[in-house]
């Protein structure tokens, strides 16, 4: 999984990354994300007990790959492996993380923001970043920004990010971005209203996949 990330971000664009009260909730958010094409889903470690969502997702999808999001700590990670995660990403660059995640063969990328924090990224054994958050700095604009100096790191965007701006950002030069709250509305979950967010999703894919490579 870890040689082959990096043609799998540039091949789907697009982490649903869902962040859910109930496994009922996660699983639907993950069917749907599924269905509409994205292929990569993250399960934030502040959902309710990931570790059962991400392994129920292992068994139950087989054509998506499933990873953890918002791991701070070792013992995270660790439960994350076991449950059988197989990508992770965190909100903060941490050596230790990285390293273990990549003994295990497991894609791990760190949160940065600044320049320097994505070059020690990368100096660490980064194989792509997570841009957090990267509307406090801009958004699209900042990520245009970054592509003169710093065009051969692999940046994903997340924090913030809408379905409408998707495409700016792969424009822009990221490799893919990261959508959650607006790819899954508060309002459209409560009232279960799954069609809408899978019509909404498809769409979404559409362009993506219109997109040259």
């Amino acid at each position: 999984m870890l040689d082959c990330w990096f043609s799998l971000l540039k091949q789907y664009r697009l982490i649903a990354v869902i962040r859910a009260s109930s496994q009922e909730i996660g699983e639907k958010m993950a069917y749907i994300a599924s269905q509409g094409g994205i292929k990569l889903i993250e399960v934030t470690w502040n959902s309710y007990q990931p570790e059962r969502l991400v392994y129920h997702l292992r068994q139950t999808l087989p054509d998506c790959y499933v990873g953890v999001g918002t791991i701070l700590t070792m013992a995270q990670l660790k439960n994350a492996i076991e449950a059988q995660a197989q990508f992770a990403f965190s909100p903060h660059f941490d050596q230790d993380l990285l390293n273990f995640a990549h003994y295990h063969h497991i894609p791990f990328n760190p949160g940065t923001l600044s320049p320097t924090e994505i070059i020690n990224a990368f100096d660490g054994g980064a194989r792509a970043v997570k841009v957090f958050p990267v509307k406090a700095l801009g958004g699209v604009d900042y990520i245009k920004s970054l592509q003169g100096p710093m065009n051969q790191f692999p940046l994903i965007p997340t924090g913030g990010v809408t379905m409408a701006e998707t495409i700016d950002f792969l424009d822009a030069g990221a490799i893919a971005v990261g959508l959650s709250g607006d790819l899954f509305p508060t309002d459209l979950v409560r009232a279960g209203k799954w069609e809408e967010m899978g019509d909404r999703i498809y769409q979404l894919m559409q362009k993506i996949n219109r997109l040259p490579q």
